[in-house]
């Protein structure tokens, strides 16, 4: 009875604030029919222009992964990917690199079919990413009360092709996240199964049928384990994600009635901690320890205060972008446009019985997580490659992608908000201009990458050509019986090209050049 009426209400106020309507405008029946169509248009409209906007930016990137050529680690996954086979390098990572055996493993299979499989791993990323945000925000749109509609779908995939147009371009190294196969299978590539993790857990804790249930569960203890060995700052993030998740999801603090998301927090913390310890005893993460300089322990109080200024000078340039803003206002649209009513969420609140402290918590778990997860990436990095280590900025995807989820949910709260309360006021342009300003501010975070954009295609384009034509030159004059050919590097993305040392015998990157093109040594050109 109490669901009926209640049921009864919503669709008496209308659906949401996109219409026009709420309770206690006091603009009338008439002005408030009469407001539909061009707030629906103006959703619409904003919707889709910021869908093409941010999908053209995308789009640059995928036809820029035809012309990604090998460079810095590219080489060594290449050949050994070749000549030893998905399971050789795998073996050979566990044994003599580092010990990341799922990092090995997804190497050998994009590197697997020589080139073709970096240039299309671009793309590949950016579909599975883009279709598992719209799903995941379906599930926001449903969780606060209101059905995703096609107008809402819409505006959920600007915010997902917005959302990731920001983390690949707003940053200082917009080549190694979308671009560089190395780059992207440890740190991009981990937010994309992370999102999917979070539908499956949805699914599993839904789940009435024990059996299926179970199987869930596993899924989750496998997919942490293989991600504690795929990247180490992922792993910190999201496994602080799922401790703060874990404990507001105790049944005895109201938030859910079953122990089934306890549980799988628990069996995702639990592989990620089994895979990190795997990765850590290897013999070749024990190799790479043994080349680092001996220093004081990263938890001294000089090592942790050093740590804390590379921090904050990483935050600094974070918060310099000030693009980033747009994951906010983007969400500002979905929350106008969506019709995420208060009303609902009091209802599911009461449905829940969630006291008010624990909606807060729930609200402000991200800052945390976003935080200290930051945080432990720095100490992380510092650890591996010394005071400079916090400049490999390929590395803050693993907390920006929860960091511009998190103020696209925000936004999307704000924007429920505010037209719920810009709804009652008399003046009808008020809910219109709402939405114009969220859709401006957008488009205009979207315009702020264009100029990284173009000198990225210019860099990747141009250093493609310039590769394929010294590439033909070493091909053939290895076919001729030649040794010892003559290479020019080529940089891009602030990556290691070979002749980074003047010591030939430590020069890796040359090395594994001279591996991939069947030749004893190359010289600089």
């Amino acid at each position: 009875m109490t669901t009926a009426s209640s049921e009864g209400e919503r669709e008496r106020v209308g659906v949401g604030v996109g219409v026009g309507v709420g309770p206690g405008a006091s603009a009338g029946p008439g002005r408030g029919s009469a407001r539909r169509p061009l707030i629906r248009s103006l959703l619409l409209g904003a919707g889709a222009t910021l869908v093409a906007a941010a999908g053209a930016l995308i789009a640059v990137g995928c036809f820029l992964g035809l012309y990604v050529r090998p460079t810095s680690d590219d080489w060594c996954a290449a050949w050994k990917s070749r000549d030893l086979g998905v399971l050789g390098i795998t073996s050979d990572f566990y044994m003599t690199q580092n010990g990341r055996i799922a990092n090995a493993f997804l190497s050998g299979i994009v590197y697997g079919d020589g080139l073709t499989g970096i240039k299309i791993l671009p793309t590949v990323i950016v579909v599975t990413f883009t279709v598992g945000l719209v799903l995941l925000g379906c599930e926001f749109v449903r969780l606060l009360g209101a059905r995703p509609r096609v107008m809402t779908v819409m505006t959920l995939t600007a915010c997902a092709l917005a959302v990731q147009a920001l983390v690949y371009y707003a940053g200082t190294r917009s080549y190694q996240v979308l671009l560089w196969a190395p780059a992207t299978i440890s740190h991009t590539i981990p937010s994309v199964v992370g999102v999917w993790a979070l539908l499956l857990a949805i699914r599993t804790v839904r789940q009435p049928r024990a059996g299926i249930r179970a199987g869930g569960f596993a899924a989750a203890f496998l997919i942490a384990f293989a991600l504690g060995t795929l990247s180490e700052p992922f792993a910190l993030v999201s496994g602080l994600l799922a401790v703060g998740a874990g404990l507001l999801a105790l049944p005895r603090l109201g938030l859910a009635r079953t122990w089934h998301t306890f549980t799988w927090c628990v069996l995702w913390c639990a592989g990620l901690v089994c895979g990190l310890i795997v990765l850590y005893t290897s013999p070749g993460a024990r190799w790479r320890r043994a080349q680092q300089p001996d220093r004081e322990s990263m938890l001294s109080p000089s090592e942790l205060g050093e740590t804390f200024r590379d921090w904050l000078h990483m935050w600094d340039s974070v918060t310099g972008q000030w693009a980033y803003l747009g994951a906010a206002a983007v969400g500002v649209l979905l929350g106008l446009g969506t019709g995420l009513r208060t009303p609902a969420l009091a209802a599911w609140r009461r449905h829940r019985a969630v006291s008010r402290p624990m909606l807060v918590a729930v609200l402000l778990l991200p800052v945390p997580v976003v935080v200290l997860g930051s945080f432990a990436v720095v100490l992380g990095l510092r650890s591996g490659y010394g005071p400079s280590g916090w400049t490999y900025a390929r590395t803050w995807t693993n907390y920006l992608v929860p960091m511009e989820l998190a103020l696209c949910v925000y936004g999307a709260l704000l924007g429920e908000w505010a037209g719920r309360n810009l709804a009652r006021r008399r003046n009808g342009l008020v809910v219109p201009a709402a939405v114009v300003a969220a859709g401006g501010l957008t488009l205009a975070a979207l315009a702020a990458l264009v100029p990284n954009v173009q000198q990225l295609t210019t860099a990747t384009v141009t250093r493609a050509v310039a590769w394929d034509a010294q590439n033909s030159r070493i091909r053939s004059g290895a076919a001729r019986g030649a040794t010892d050919v003559g290479y020019r590097p080529l940089y891009i993305g602030s990556l290691a090209e070979p002749f980074f040392t003047s010591d030939y015998e430590r020069d890796w990157v040359a090395g594994c050049l001279s591996k991939w093109y069947g030749v004893t040594r190359i010289h600089r050109l």
